[in-house]
């Protein structure tokens, strides 16, 4: 098995988190975007879109971080991860919908300004990252978790660009019941940490800087 990613991906760095929280060995294909080794005709004919991460095992190609938790859970059996009624399989996918939206259009874009200088309205992003954050923190009242009384790959499809939600300037401090749902999924065996890079909140002496671990 092997996963194409860039460090500084959260989409990529959901997949690699997902494989590890299971325990699956796999090989590790780092991609620089800056220098637009996603674009090369040779990944485009893995994934048209030009997008990490994808996955190939043995023969089979899957694009999408989504799809490949998805994927990964079915072909380990994983139902504690994906559950297989209708009302726990909707459940993440309503979070999967909020991973391909939301969390995109806030924290995420909120990231793109700060660490690739991305012509996005930094303000909007935010705005609408403190929207999403305060619902997830409705919504984690009931269990803790998202879409079960237990962590899903719907809490894994959107830990990533929380947690770094601070590198495009996203404060946390108001959302108790987000932080420590971060340091739940931290907490879990098999964890992998995403990178913490020098910008936004984390840029030398910003005010969270002196937090930021790699």
């Amino acid at each position: 098995m092997k996963l194409y990613y860039s460090p500084k991906s959260g989409h990529s760095h959901r997949a690699r988190l997902f494989l590890s929280l299971l325990g699956v060995e796999f090989d590790l294909v780092e991609f620089d975007l800056a220098a637009r080794q996603h674009k090369s005709a040779d990944f485009l004919r893995l994934n048209a879109f030009g997008q990490v991460p994808v996955l190939e095992d043995d023969g089979l190609v899957i694009a999408d971080s989504n799809a490949i938790l998805v994927y990964l859970a079915g072909k380990f059996g994983r139902t504690d991860w994906y559950p297989d009624d209708a009302l726990g399989s909707a459940r993440v996918q309503r979070w999967f919908s909020v991973a391909a939206g939301q969390l995109v259009q806030g924290p995420a874009s909120a990231r793109l300004v700060t660490l690739f200088g991305a012509k996005i309205d930094a303000q909007t992003a935010i705005d609408r990252a403190h929207v999403l954050l305060t619902v997830i923190e409705t919504e984690l009242d009931q269990t803790g978790w998202l879409a079960a009384d237990r962590p899903t790959i719907a809490d894994i499809a959107l830990y990533s660009y929380v947690a770094r939600a601070p590198e495009g300037n996203v404060v946390l401090d108001n959302y108790p019941r987000v932080r420590a749902w971060l340091e739940r999924i931290e907490a879990l065996p098999g964890f992998v940490p995403f990178a913490v890079h020098p910008v936004g909140l984390y840029a030398p002496g910003a005010p969270l800087a002196h937090l930021a671990t790699a």
